[in-house]
């Protein structure tokens, strides 16, 4: 599943390519599974209507628009595990489980294209903030106060994402070992040192992967079709087996809370 840095690479990448448009027309696949706002209601509120921004709230793409009427709504995807936003020439072959396409002024199209159907798209017409806080913006304290007394490993934690929304496994595995913190140990036993150190490594990771356009280890591609390369930087994830770039011990798989979890033995205490 797309994490925060992949959904930020997307978001800006659209963003760059059809601020300032407006929908000329919407077409919709009208499988049930991808929309949490009818497709009807889609087309209605999109169409006509002008795409102001593009950005990432969590692990959802947000686009603000304002309708002919003069009223503002969102339009929301979430990528789920293989979705999509793809912006591409009408003559370009319509991809195999495109759901939705967006005809805009400018002559291209938005298509979201997911095979697996587990991406949602709906329209909101309130501010949607997502779920928990931000990990780009949260400061130390607040972050501090997240994991205080939870009981749960601080992997889980990290996933939970009414607590901080966006991480996933990847980078959570990444600022786990970045940070020096085996990904068993109970959140709410994390000293203050731990904790700081921990968000300063998440917040480093999150920066350099979107630098490097995300990590595409399955179905990931940026607004133009183009993978990411932050896999090729990772020091614990899916590593399995394999000598940690940091002190050559062999990196160790378990399972946190339902999630394959991979850390180092020797460097994660």
């Amino acid at each position: 599943m797309p994490e925060l840095p992949e959904v930020e690479t997307v978001a800006n990448g659209v963003h760059q390519r059809i601020h300032g448009q407006s929908v000329r027309s919407v077409w919709t696949s009208n499988k049930p599974q991808t929309f949490k706002s009818s497709p009807e209601e889609i087309a209605s509120v999109l169409t006509g209507a002008r795409i102001d921004r593009v950005r990432r709230v969590g692990k959802t793409v947000v686009a603000d628009v304002t309708q002919a009427d003069g009223a503002t709504a969102q339009f929301l995807v979430h990528l789920g595990m293989t979705g999509r936003l793809l912006v591409s020439d009408p003559e370009t072959p319509v991809p195999p489980h495109t759901h939705a396409i967006l005809t805009l002024s400018g002559g291209k199209e938005l298509r979201f294209v997911d095979a697996r159907r587990f991406g949602r798209l709906s329209i909101s017409h309130e501010a949607y903030e997502g779920p928990g806080k931000e990990p780009l913006t949260i400061g130390v304290e607040d972050f501090i106060t997240l994991f205080r007394n939870r009981k749960t490993p601080i992997k889980a934690a990290l996933l939970n994402q009414s607590l901080l929304h966006g991480v996933g496994n990847i980078y959570a595995d990444e600022a786990l070992h970045h940070a020096g913190i085996r990904p068993r140990r109970h959140a709410g036993r994390l000293t203050r040192d731990e904790l700081t150190r921990l968000r300063a490594a998440l917040q480093k990771v999150l920066k350099k992967a979107i630098q490097l356009g995300g990590s595409s280890v399955s179905d990931y591609v940026d607004a133009d079709g183009v993978a990411g390369f932050f896999q090729l930087h990772h020091y614990v994830y899916s590593r399995t087996g394999e000598p940690c770039r940091t002190c050559s011990t062999t990196i160790e798989r378990i399972v946190v809370g339902g999630r394959s979890t991979h850390f180092c033995p020797n460097c994660q205490k």
